[in-house]
């Protein structure tokens, strides 16, 4: 499975941290019942075999959903649970061993804070670009919010896709309007939610607005 443009639109980026009484699984599906178009797990503390276990369920679940399923960094758990890509960070594995390492058909996501990091991605063989963060988040706190106008330089500067991360909610996703990102990623903004499915539905319906360069009303 290959992503394009539509599949960065409502990006869910997993944390276990917002897990309630539930399970994390249960929380990817009301996110995929609400219109999530791409799932990254993000499991920063789990050994190789929980990390396995875990994608295994959730990488089903999301190809019941025809949803593109990623693993965060490491490239030997994608390639182990037949996930569909990787993304990784600047500080992570080398954007052009990953591809290496993962063949032409998987996807390939790498963060990008410049142009320069952007158009490195690109010839590396990443498919697209994670873009922030764009504005302060508390998952990565020690995260410089990325401009609005170097977030247009990079999606100018690219042809793949690109994906807007960092500090995106409700109330500022809409000013992102203009600036060329193709969707946004959220952690805490979906999986914090009381009602995750809703929370969904209504991000979806504002990235769709964002992305058709449309203002707020009122």
């Amino acid at each position: 499975m290959k992503c394009n443009r539509e599949t960065m639109r409502l990006y869910a980026v997993t944390d276990r941290s917002w897990v309630g009484q539930g399970t994390l699984k249960d929380q990817v599906a009301c996110a995929l019942r609400g219109g999530v178009t791409c799932v990254q797990l993000r499991e920063k503390e789990l050994d190789l075999p929980a990390l396995l276990a875990e994608a295994q369920e959730i990488g089903a679940l999301c190809r019941s959903y025809g949803v593109p399923f990623l693993i965060n960094d490491s490239v030997e758990a994608a390639l182990q649970c037949r996930a569909d890509g990787v993304h990784v960070g600047q500080r992570d594995q080398n954007a052009r061993e990953a591809r290496r390492l993962l063949g032409p058909d998987r996807i390939l996501g790498v963060s990008a804070r410049t142009v320069e990091q952007a158009v490195e991605a690109e010839k590396n063989g990443a498919d697209y670009l994670g873009v922030g963060a764009v504005f302060a988040t508390s998952t990565k706190q020690d995260a410089r919010p990325v401009s609005y106008e170097t977030v247009q330089a990079i999606c100018r500067a690219v042809s793949i896709p690109a994906v807007a991360i960092g500090g995106i909610g409700r109330d500022n996703l809409l000013a992102l309007s203009g600036s060329g990102v193709d969707g946004v990623a959220l952690v805490s903004g979906i999986f914090s939610a009381s009602d995750i499915e809703a929370a969904c539905r209504s991000l979806r319906a504002l990235s769709e607005q964002m992305v058709r360069g449309k203002k707020r009303e009122g």
